[in-house]
């Protein structure tokens, strides 16, 4: 039978990336321009510019994922791109490149939403996931909790009623003069620091829905450095610590809980806090705790890539769920 296989392009937010996969699972190429440099002096990612970048980047990203995987444009059999959700200038380059290319090779569209993306990156590099699952999505943008039945299914249980897991991360990373992404920095910071010397709350913990809220988590830590500072002898890296650790905890907690209310067989980890490795750690003990199987993807496949929107895109392409060239961006669900 011949092979099927799909150019995916990604573009909501500040990673340029194109990646051409074959069978949903053989990775042929996967080219990332990350925009990381650009925005650090900001702190945090600006919109119009990661427009611009990926505009000025897309063009030659795509021509490398081709030259990588050794093929010309008319061997792929579809395009597929991330339409939503995130940020609408960026998405809209990727929606539009992507038509434009589909529309000149006369090949199927295929429109892929990010967070199902994110979770079928697992499915990349493991076999045998079994259903039902919970998938814990976390990343700078997103924190949900996401019950699938069977596979290309996902029906959000739960989600963060304001900051994101990675959002807040970026912004106790900017408060402290850490740096930026905030993620990788709170991470070292954390593995200096001595845990428990300082107390932070776990917010909706004792909640009994699967929903987040980590906005008071950061406040408290804020409010406590400044307390700290005032009074002397603050160790930075301790609280640090005590941040990532109330975090996780929340995120583990409501995750084995949902897992148990829905009886999921497998759990699974998805987006780019999934790369923070004492997530992964705890993660996996608590799965080996609770006789449950926790996969996630490499650290490469955490973060925003299109091997996970080709992949996806070709059980898309197997059902034969296209999209017309009316296809639009979307900032939202």
């Amino acid at each position: 039978m011949k092979s099927v296989i799909i150019l995916g392009i990604e573009t909501s937010c500040d990673e340029t990336a194109v990646a051409i996969v074959k069978d949903g699972v053989t990775i042929l190429a996967n080219a990332v321009q990350s925009q990381i440099d650009i925005h650090r002096k900001f702190g945090g990612v600006v919109p119009e510019i990661a427009s611009r970048q990926h505009i000025e980047n897309i063009g030659l990203i795509l021509e490398s994922a081709f030259i990588d995987a050794g093929l010309g444009y008319e061997d792929i059999d579809a395009v597929a791109v991330t339409n939503r959700p995130g940020l609408i200038g960026a998405l809209l380059v990727g929606v539009s490149f992507a038509k434009a290319f589909s529309y000149g090779l006369n090949k199927p569209l295929i429109a892929i939403n990010h967070l199902e993306g994110h979770i079928y990156a697992n499915f990349l590099e493991h076999q045998g996931i079994m259903f039902p699952a919970i998938c814990l999505l976390v990343s700078g943008g997103h924190t949900s909790i996401i019950y699938s039945e069977k596979p290309n299914s996902s029906i959000i249980i739960g989600a963060t009623r304001d900051d994101a897991a990675g959002e807040a991360f970026d912004k106790i990373a900017r408060f402290l003069n850490l740096g930026y992404p905030g993620g990788p920095v709170i991470q070292e910071s954390a593995k200096i620091g001595q845990l428990g010397k300082y107390k932070l709350p776990r917010p909706l913990l004792d909640h009994n829905s699967f929903e987040f809220s980590f906005s008071g988590l950061k406040t408290a830590t804020i409010n406590q450095w400044k307390n700290l500072q005032s009074s002397g002898g603050a160790d930075i890296n301790s609280l640090v610590a005590e941040f990532q650790e109330a975090v996780i905890d929340v995120l583990l907690e409501k995750t084995f809980r949902a897992a148990e209310q829905y009886r999921a067989k497998s759990i699974l980890l998805a987006g780019g806090v999934a790369a923070n490795s004492r997530l992964r750690e705890r993660m996996l003990q608590r799965g080996l705790d609770k006789n449950l199987k926790v996969y996630y993807p490499s650290v490469s496949l955490c973060t925003d890539n299109a091997a996970m929107v080709a992949g996806l895109g070709y059980q898309y392409y197997r059902k034969q769920k296209f999209s017309d060239l009316s296809l639009n961006a979307f900032s939202g669900l």
